[in-house]
């Protein structure tokens, strides 16, 4: 027998022997004697049941009564806490993890109904949490404790006085176990905030002292970090004279998370600290605490850097220009650091360490924002801009992510020098990870827009961003997106993309961003994806400037779509066709829309015409009468069908349904209403009506352009001939006439060189479009006050956003 053999044959064995060890399968959960256990008589009224389930029941209906408590105190309070809370006292002494964090919720539920908040109910209840707060579980302990300080938030001072607060004084001695004294300084933070501060100079602050000094370090940094409370519950004077010392003291602690609590709550008191105090003791403290976690505790470090944009701008107005730089260049050297040592080498850490060195560069990422205010804007390029492109190609995801989420307030600070950090903005886009594209995702449409507006108040000075270098770093960053099993992210980029049309020309999408949107309809396997994309089309053709475009796309969407091969694609039409009237006027629909729409009653395919139906009411809210009389009988000719011809028991349901709902639209909705839909809706066509009064505007400006160039050339020609001709009359003659003003002022224009005249006639074409936009508002008829018209000029050569409203008032024609 081989190796193979013996192998197969013990694993035979082995089965067999599983086979004669295997049990039989109970079929019923409950036996009859755990039935007749769980039975409660129904005689027993709700008090007596569960007085009945505590005594004698098991452990499942025990918890079901400690949980329905609040419930049965609402209902008769007087004998809930006579009879029920005694027993749900004596069944926690022997209670498991479950039922006592179960009671702890319910207690708390009960304690926060203002309506049973009565005294002896209240001390009895404050009896019970006290007594298990000590309990020997950590966690239930910690419930417990937590259900006890949110207690204290609706108790009256004097009960907290009476039944917490002078209990509390011998539970924080030191003959007291940890788990003790550690639960007193909670409690000691929370009451500060509760009591006057010569109470709680009386009786607080000798406790807090004495905790501060504790042996155990995790008692004095759990006391360091309830100091900030007691100090707002004391005031200014009592801080500086009381606690500020005790900070200083446990800054200096040996224990690394002291030193860490003291550090944060120095920084979150910094408001209440004098300039004289910033000045001697904080700064110089704070300093210290710095080189000493930069030298030697990477761990503290981490927190550190945290919060170290707070305490920049706290200590700012009391830094020297020399303690200003310190801090600077101490932020510096945090953001670079486990990248590279000191001598420019690459340095090897431990895995561990790394991640320290990570956690630390994503604080200073996250604090960016605030040292940009802290060197000022106008120092950005000297001081910090080596520091930001550091962050932003970090080899950690997290710092990258950290930094691409803050990208906006960055810019936001910058204003009219956001070109300096164009390319980090590309880099971020074309980045490798989606997590660092998603978190730049969330602000995407504010960085764009102050990106080609080149940023709040920027003067005609600024250096502009180039536009045409951005559209690939978009367009990469969605294909990486679609390629990608996210496609949860890919849906959240296309639904940002759709704020485009206000920051890049209606051409500039045309050519390199519907096609996609178009693409991704009709090849990607996700819906929400598809209708995502869908919506995005439709708000480029809802804002893009030719007609031609226009009606191209749509012809597009109709063919390929509403008349396409694949069923799938007639159903993302439909989409569309509501998306359409979401967006657009009732007759930009109806004009283009609602007769393919209509046309798929015919449609092969139940769940199309089952679409269909859905939609039917909508559609028919889209047709003005009387001027659409033809597309209302239309409709309901395509009712009628439906009716005589559906075969499909599902659709034929759904067209039943929608005549009814067809049948009462005119009724059931309000005038009010219906009067804001025809607002809006007119509001909606006197855009659309405006887009096709600029574009012909714009025909007539680049006519006029070329016809007034060619009527320059004529001219040059004539005054070429002219010399020409009186170069030969005159040949024998050597003395040439005086040329007269105009022809002095045309031998000029002439001479110019054509790069100039066309900038030239390029900036009078710019400038007499920007005027038509206002020269318009006061000839066209609108009842509304203004009209925004989110879309970019397409005649804006350096990519200026041209967001306007305009105000339209109506046409005086001459007789």
């Amino acid at each position: 027998m081989t190796f193979n053999q013996t192998c197969l044959f013990g694993q035979i064995d082995d089965l067999q022997d599983l086979a004669l060890i295997e049990r039989p399968i109970r079929r019923s959960l409950t036996t009859a004697e755990e039935i007749e256990k769980l039975t409660v008589d129904e005689g027993l009224n709700d008090i007596e049941r569960a007085v009945y389930l505590l005594s004698s029941g098991q452990d499942v209906q025990r918890a079901s009564v400690v949980v329905n408590l609040p419930n049965l105190v609402r209902q008769n309070p007087a004998e809930t806490f006579r009879r029920v809370v005694p027993k749900v006292r004596e069944v926690l002494h022997v209670a498991g993890v479950e039922m006592q964090l179960a009671a702890a919720a319910s207690f708390l539920t009960i304690l926060q109904d203002e309506l049973i908040l009565i005294q002896t109910h209240t001390h009895s209840i404050l009896q019970i949490i006290l007594l298990n707060l000590y309990h020997r579980d950590a966690v239930v302990s910690t419930a417990w404790l937590e259900t006890l300080l949110s207690a204290i938030d609706v108790l009256p001072k004097e009960t907290i006085r009476q039944e917490i607060l002078n209990p509390l004084v011998p539970k924080a001695q030191l003959s007291q176990s940890l788990q003790s004294r550690l639960a007193s300084c909670r409690v000691l933070g929370k009451v500060a905030g509760k009591f006057e501060s010569h109470i709680v100079k009386k009786d607080v602050l000798p406790l807090v002292r004495s905790l501060c000094q504790d042996v155990e370090y995790e008692v004095r940094s759990c006391m360091c970090r309830q100091l900030e409370c007691i100090a707002k519950g004391i005031g200014a004077e009592h801080t500086k004279a009381v606690i500020l010392p005790e900070l200083v003291e446990l800054a200096r602690d040996e224990g690394s998370s002291v030193r860490l609590a003291a550090f944060d709550t120095i920084v979150n008191l910094l408001e209440m600290f004098d300039n004289d105090d910033r000045t001697c003791i904080v700064f110089p403290l704070v300093k210290t605490f710095c080189e000493k976690c930069f030298k030697a505790d990477e761990a503290v470090l981490a927190s550190l850097t945290f919060q170290y944009g707070k305490v920049c701008h706290g200590l700012s107005g009391s830094f020297t220009e020399d303690q200003h730089v310190w801090f600077l260049e101490f932020y510096k050297k945090l953001c670079v650091l486990g990248l590279q040592h000191e001598n420019g080498h690459s340095e090897t850490y431990s895995l561990e360490l790394e991640k320290k060195y990570e956690s630390v560069r994503k604080n200073c990422a996250y604090n960016f924002p605030a040292m940009v205010l802290f060197a000022e804007p106008k120092n950005f390029l000297s001081e910090l801009y080596p520091t930001f492109s550091s962050l932003c190609h970090d080899p950690e995801i997290a710092v990258r992510r950290t930094t691409a989420n803050g990208f906006h307030e960055v810019i936001k600070l910058l204003g009219s020098s956001v070109h300096l950090i164009q390319k980090e903005l590309i880099a971020l886009l074309q980045d490798d990870s989606l997590e660092v594209l998603d978190a730049l995702m969330d602000n995407l449409p504010e960085i764009l827009e102050l990106v080609t507006s080149k940023g709040e108040g920027a003067g005609s000075e600024s250096k502009q961003v180039n536009v045409p270098d951005l559209i690939p770093a978009l367009n990469a960053a969605e294909q990486k997106a679609a390629t990608s099993l996210k496609w949860r992210i890919h849906e959240k980029l296309l639904q940002k993309y759709s704020c485009l049309p206000r920051v890049i020309s209606s051409d500039q999408i045309y050519f390199r961003f519907l096609q996609r949107m178009f693409t991704i309809i009709t090849t990607n396997n996700v819906l929400p994806v598809q209708r995502q994309s869908a919506r995005t089309l439709c708000v480029f053709l809802r804002y893009n400037r030719k007609q031609e475009q226009r009606q191209e796309v749509i012809n597009k969407l109709v063919d390929q779509l509403g008349q396409g091969r694949s069923y799938w694609n007639r159903l993302r039409f439909l989409d569309i066709c509501e998306i359409v009237i979401e967006l657009f006027s009732k007759s930009y629909f109806c004009k283009y829309f609602l007769v393919p729409a209509l046309e798929l009653v015919n449609d092969p395919v139940a769940n199309v015409r089952f679409k269909l139906c859905n939609m039917l009411p909508k559609l028919k809210s889209v047709i003005k009468l009387p001027t659409d009389k033809h597309l209302l009988q239309q409709l309901e000719f395509c009712v009628r069908k439906l009716l005589c011809r559906e075969k499909d028991k599902d659709v034929m349901a759904i067209v039943r349904k929608t005549v009814l709902e067809l049948d009462k639209m005119d009724i059931t909705e309000p005038y009010q209403k219906r009067h804001e839909k025809d607002q809006l809706d007119q509001k909606k066509e006197k855009e659309e009506n405006l887009l096709v009064e600029m574009e012909q505007l714009e025909k007539q400006q680049t006519e006029g352009k070329s016809s007034s160039e060619k009527l320059g050339e004529r001219k040059r020609k004539e005054v070429k001939k002219s010399k020409l001709s009186r170069s030969r009359s005159l040949s024998c003659n050597p003395s040439p006439p005086k040329l007269s003003a105009a022809e002095k002022s045309l031998k000029s224009t002439s001479s110019t060189s054509p790069v100039t005249s066309k900038s030239s006639l390029q900036h009078i074409s710019d400038d007499l479009l920007r005027s038509h936009h206002f020269s318009v508002a006061s000839t066209s008829t609108a009842p509304s006050a203004s009209v925004p018209v989110l879309i970019r000029s397409n005649t804006v050569g350096n990519g200026n956003k041209d967001t306007r409203k305009i105000n339209i008032r109506s046409k005086r024609t001459n007789p």
